[in-house]
This record gives C-alpha cells, sequence and structure tokens, in this order.
C-alpha cells in the first residue's frame, strides 16, 4: 500500500515539474498576450489544480497559516475577507454582534474626536455643537447598544460631524488614537442609523474589534482544509503567539500598516507604529522555529497611504530622514517600506513574499490570495500528498 501511494505521489509530482515540455500549451500562452510573470502563474494554477483535481483524495495534511502582525494591521479584516470570497456566510448571530460594534465605533470615534477637539484647542463653527459635544461626552460607548438606543444618539453626532471643528480635528488624527473606519461609518451614518439596517460586507471589513487570545477558521479550498489563526497584535497578547509556534505551520501570513509611518502606539504614546511592526517582522523572520517555512509580507492599507503620501502637510522625510526619493510618490514611499522590512532578513535563503494590499478592498485580496495560495500549494504540494 505505502508503495503504491510512493509511486502515486512520484507520478504526480514528476507530472508538474515536466508540463513545462509541453510545446502545445506554450503556444496557447503566446496567443494569450500576457506578460511572462503571468504565464508562469497561470500555468503553475492550472497545473495545480489539475493535480488536486486528480488526486483529491490522497491528501493528509492540512494548510496552516498564522496571520501575524501588530495591532490594527488588518488581520482581522483579512480573516473575514476569506469568508466572504469563499462563499461564507456570517451567521445571524455574528452579523448582529457586529451590528452593535458598528454602533460602538461610531460613539467611541465621535468621542474621541470631540475629545481631540478640545486638546488641539479647535474652535467651533457653531455654538450649538458645544452644547452636542458636552452630551457626547456622557454616551455610553462601553457598553453594546440596539439600533433604538442608537438611534437617540444620531442627531448629536449629526450636528458634530457636520461641524469644521470635528472635520478639522479628524484631519489632525495622526496626533491621537482613532480607528481608521471612523470616517467611512460617520459618513455612513443616515444608512446605518435607519431602525431596519443590517451591516453590509462592507460594513463588516470596516467594523474594527481588537483580537483577543487565539482565533482559528478552516476554509475547504481545492478539498484541503486551510486553518487559519488570528492570534492578537497588541503588546499584552503577543506573548500567546509562541504557543502557535510548531512544525505544523505551513506559511506565515505577515501584515503591516504602510500607513502608520507617522503615528504611535496606543500602548505608549512614544512608539513608531512603523518601526514596532518593523522589529515584530524582525523576530519572526528571523526566528530559527520557522526555517524553511514560507513568509509572506501583506504591506496593508494602501489606500490609507496613498491619501498621505497625496497630502502636503505628510512628509515621510520627517520620521525617517534617511529616505531619499519623492516624499509624494506613492512607489518611492512603498518601494522604501517594503526596503524596511526585507532588510531585516539575516538569512536570505528565507523566502519572503511580499504583496501590496487593501483588505478592506475585496477584488484586490481576491487577486492576491489566488497568487498566495498558488505559492502556498506549489511550495509544499509533496507535503500535503499521503507518505
Amino acid at each position: 500500500m505505502a508503495a503504491s501511494n510512493n509511486r502515486r505521489r512520484e507520478s504526480t509530482l514528476s507530472k508538474l515539474s515536466c508540463a513545462r515540455c509541453c510545446g502545445d500549451f506554450f503556444g496557447y500562452l503566446l496567443r494569450l498576450r500576457v506578460s511572462p510573470e503571468e504565464l508562469e502563474q497561470r500555468y503553475k494554477s492550472r497545473e495545480i489544480d489539475k493535480i488536486l483535481e486528480k488526486d483529491k483524495h490522497a491528501f493528509r495534511r492540512q494548510v496552516k497559516l498564522l496571520l501575524l502582525g501588530a495591532g490594527e494591521s488588518g488581520k482581522s479584516t483579512f480573516l473575514k475577507q476569506m469568508r466572504i470570497i469563499h462563499g461564507i456566510n456570517f451567521e445571524p448571530e455574528l452579523i448582529k454582534e457586529y451590528q452593535h460594534v458598528i454602533y460602538q465605533n461610531i460613539v467611541k470615534g465621535m468621542q474621541v474626536l470631540c475629545d481631540a477637539r478640545d486638546k488641539l484647542d479647535i474652535p467651533w463653527e457653531h455654538p450649538t455643537s458645544q452644547l452636542a459635544a458636552n452630551e457626547a461626552v456622557m454616551f455610553h460607548s462601553g457598553c453594546l447598544l440596539d439600533a433604538e438606543q442608537f438611534h437617540q444618539y444620531v442627531p448629536l453626532i449629526n450636528i458634530l460631524w457636520t461641524d469644521g471643528a470635528i472635520r478639522k480635528a479628524y484631519d489632525r488624527r495622526r496626533e491621537f488614537q482613532i480607528s481608521d473606519s471612523v470616517s467611512y461609518f460617520l459618513d455612513e451614518l443616515d444608512r446605518i442609523s435607519r431602525l431596519d439596517y443590517k451591516p453590509t460586507h462592507r460594513d463588516i471589513l470596516h467594523c474594527r474589534k481588537a483580537t483577543k487570545g487565539v482565533f482559528e477558521f478552516t476554509i475547504r479550498i481545492q478539498n484541503i482544509p486551510f486553518v487559519f489563526v488570528d492570534v492578537g497584535g497588541q503588546r499584552t497578547q503577543r506573548q500567546k503567539w509562541t504557543k502557535c509556534f510548531d512544525c505544523s505551520v505551513t506559511s506565515i501570513l505577515f501584515l503591516v500598516s504602510t500607513s502608520e509611518f507617522d503615528q504611535v502606539l496606543a500602548e505608549d504614546r512614544k512608539t513608531n507604529r512603523l518601526e514596532e511592526s518593523r522589529n515584530i517582522f524582525d523576530t519572526i523572520v528571523n526566528n530559527t522555529t520557522f526555517e524553511g517555512i514560507s513568509i509572506i509580507l501583506f504591506l496593508n492599507k494602501t489606500d490609507l497611504l496613498q491619501q498621505k503620501v497625496k497630502n502636503p502637510e505628510t512628509d515621510i522625510r520627517w520620521y525617517y530622514p534617511q529616505f531619499t526619493g519623492n516624499p509624494h510618490s506613492i512607489l518611492d514611499v512603498q518601494n522604501f517600506i517594503l526596503q524596511m522590512f526585507m532588510n531585516v532578513r539575516k538569512n536570505t535563503k528565507t523566502p519572503i513574499y511580499h504583496h501590496f494590499t487593501n483588505a478592506v478592498d475585496t477584488q484586490n485580496i481576491q487577486v492576491v490570495f489566488s497568487s498566495v495560495k498558488d505559492t502556498i500549494l506549489h511550495r509544499n504540494l509533496s507535503a500535503l500528498m499521503l507518505q
């Protein structure tokens, strides 16, 4: 039985390695008029699909992916995208929970903005806004609100969000701690405040709730169980990471919030967030536990990075004097941040793949994950087959 399985595995892998010799296949690809990189990616993807379909009963292992990164880097958002992309519906009770969290995100966000306006000494545009702000600070943001309770707060929140003072405070958000998604929800307040409101996928993707502990989620992709392990990224949660560091890990997906080059940690109010991410990445990529394990670097929040790069009042050189490119060129800034992370690798044989991502953009993540999935399966195909 073992000999038969070995022969089948060797035959299958042989087909994968020899298929390049197929003239008809490459003739077809040349007619597609795509780049050499795209030809390679399509070829690899199709060959993997053929093998998985033919030998779909021959797999004994699962693909285990660790999602690592600092807090608010987008790990949980990426995991939500995996459900959406693979057609796994959110359970009704989970949607209800997200609805409560969205209400909480809005109320807490407005309280933070009111506090920031006061500390930054930005004058109100309208006298009535101060009265609204006085009431807003009394909101119970620490508890979950239902639709009727939230609806009572909406008029005051509307008054505040339309006041230029709050908008100016939001524009200076790098100077204080506030969720990236606050403006999205406040701009959608009329829709969200309806009593029959149900969160959309886009709402759920923007919903922010800190991950505490270790959360596992399994999706079957091409008959193989993909186990995603999401671990909290805040400093207080990182001691739990070591529990996930074992030989069963197939790959590490490390997420970085590239837009945070001008922000500091909520934990100590002084450490640059991008530097914190790089230091964490250093400990992961140079950890002997992960020797030989592929690491996939997601340089995330490219949409927010682009907003900052285009802003004439923001300059990456204020935080990284060694930057020599154009501070308002998204490509120059992205390349600089990429090299920051790639340069911490001590062993150049450690495989690192990278992608620039926007975790709230389903189409972007779908394209990126298709490439990531093929890379993972291609590197681990023999290990996934029966011994």
